[in-house]
């Protein structure tokens, strides 16, 4: 690091010793305290201002207030501002500016005691930090329990209402979590305004911030240069009341499997998030998504809606922290319940248009339950989900949008990203039934990603790609009309 001017301290003396010493028992004293004491009185001793920055957090601790940005960047750029004094500390760096009248010697004497005495603070917090983190992973199993009341409890009551969840998952994620860990500064302090618990579960980090409705915006920022820095992947799901963790946890997973290098951080409810249903007509849509999902429970449509989202069993089970094969058997009730063929990708996509359907307007629905109480007739028998109502998919908005999705494929490409969407974006079966080896069809789907401008791995894309391609069709998409042009790699069949 870097420091101004000549490193020599003041000249020898009594009085200039004396002075040392008298800057380094307040110091000591501040850090006795905390880090933002130590801080403010490294401003006092050097007559203008102290930041402790850190690369993730940024200022960690600042005094003046004002003087955090400065802080920041000087850490960033030490060559742009000589004029400060910079020492690590911590995992951090501290930058002190001192007033011109202030000794260049007696600047570097406080920085440097300053700095040691972070270093001590930073190395007892360590000794520490396993058993908090232990703890930390403790009250989110018990949330994630249902044990509400006794989390909040030891938390400080009943200040802490909501909960934000983060499930973050990559190669660095021990080092990713200390960093966050140290840039966070968790405290389970009671009545606080908001508490962050963070802790490691089945290889990867759960980050909950518990809070009375609302976030400062602090955590999402963390996470999102956390993840930018460390390679990781994350789903954020919430605000929602911490009764409904459990659902916040599972819906960060399923937005989590959307994630990819270009946008690190997905919200669960952007997850393949609809272009298509603001063009359907909201009365017949809500009317029918109502009657497809009245033999289901909240708790049945939550397990289908993370499905769906995930795009695989396994990958659904560990999002609600539910072995493989309860999934399975779940599905394979609910496949009964729906008397629908859940297998299908038509039946998958119209099951997930029914599952983001907007609420029905109290209205629409007392004016259905007025009638039918009028007429003496009991509520129609549950919609199908193989075909939709007429004029719901087949408008002119729809078709509109459909053709700017999908239109100009070529052949090959459309019938072959048909095939791959009926296998459920398998390339093996989809490759035999196209008869063209995997790696070829593997291009394809490359060629298909680039046209459409969209993340082929995100199952909800995916769905919608499928309708689209349905909305479009013109002929039967059929693999026995994919042109070939001869040779090993395309047989003729």
């Amino acid at each position: 690091m870097s420091s101004t001017g000549t490193t020599d301290h003041e000249a020898t003396g009594p009085r200039g010793a004396r002075h040392e010493r008298d800057a380094a028992d307040r110091l000591l004293r501040a850090a006795t305290r905390s880090g933002a004491h130590l801080i403010a009185e490294a401003a006092s001793l050097v007559q203008g201002w102290a930041v402790l920055a850190d690369p993730i957090a940024g200022a960690v601790y600042s005094t003046p207030a004002a003087a955090a940005a400065d802080g920041v960047h000087a850490a960033a750029a030490p060559r742009e501002h000589p004029h400060c004094t910079q020492r690590p500390a911590a995992g951090a760096v501290l930058v002190l500016a001192a007033a011109p009248t202030v000794p260049p010697g007696h600047a570097c004497h406080v920085a440097t005691t300053t700095a040691a005495l972070l270093e001590v603070r930073g190395q007892r917090a360590a000794e520490l930090r396993g058993e908090q983190m232990r703890l930390h992973t403790t009250l989110i199993r018990l949330l994630l329990s249902g044990h509400t009341a006794a989390v909040t409890e030891t938390l400080g009551g009943n200040r802490l209402t909501h909960v934000t969840v983060y499930r973050l998952s990559g190669v660095d994620l021990p080092t990713a979590h200390e960093v966050l860990w140290r840039a966070v500064r968790p405290s389970l302090a009671p009545y606080a305004d908001a508490v962050t618990l963070m802790g490691r579960r089945d290889g990867e980090l759960v980050v909950a911030e518990l809070h009375h409705g609302g976030d400062d915006g602090r955590i999402p920022r963390l996470v999102s240069r956390l993840s930018e820095r460390h390679h990781l992947l994350a789903g954020m799901a919430g605000p929602l009341p911490l009764a409904e963790m459990p659902t916040a946890h599972s819906d960060a997973a399923a937005a989590r499997h959307s994630a990819t290098p270009d946008r690190r951080v997905v919200p669960a409810d952007a997850v393949g998030a609809s272009r298509l249903t603001p063009l359907l007509p909201t009365a017949p849509y809500t009317r029918w998504a109502e009657s497809v999902l009245r033999p289901l429970s909240p708790a049945h449509q939550h397990l289908l809606l993370v499905w769906l989202r995930t795009g695989s069993k396994p990958r659904a089970a560990a999002a609600l922290g539910l072995s493989a094969g309860t999934v399975r058997t779940r599905i394979r009730d609910l496949t009964r319940l729906l008397g629908a063929d859940l297998e299908d990708a038509t039946v998958r996509a119209h099951l997930l248009l029914a599952l983001r359907a907007p609420a029905p307007a109290p209205g629409d629905a007392d004016a259905d339950s007025d009638s039918r109480s009028r007429s003496g007739s009991s509520p129609p028998d549950p919609a199908r989900l193989e075909s939709l109502p007429d004029g719901l998919l087949d408008t002119e908005a729809v078709r509109t949008w459909a053709v700017g999705l999908v239109g100009g494929l070529e052949p090959h490409l459309r019938i072959a990203l048909a095939c791959w969407l009926r296998h459920h974006a398998r390339t093996a079966p989809a490759a035999a039934e196209l008869h063209v080896h995997r790696t070829t069809l593997a291009g394809w789907l490359t060629q298909c990603a680039e046209h459409l401008a969209r993340n082929l791995a995100d199952a909800t894309v995916r769905a919608e790609i499928h309708l689209a391609l349905k909305a479009t069709r013109t002929g039967p998409d059929d693999p026995a009309a994919l042109p070939r042009r001869g040779g090993r790699t395309y047989r003729r069949l």
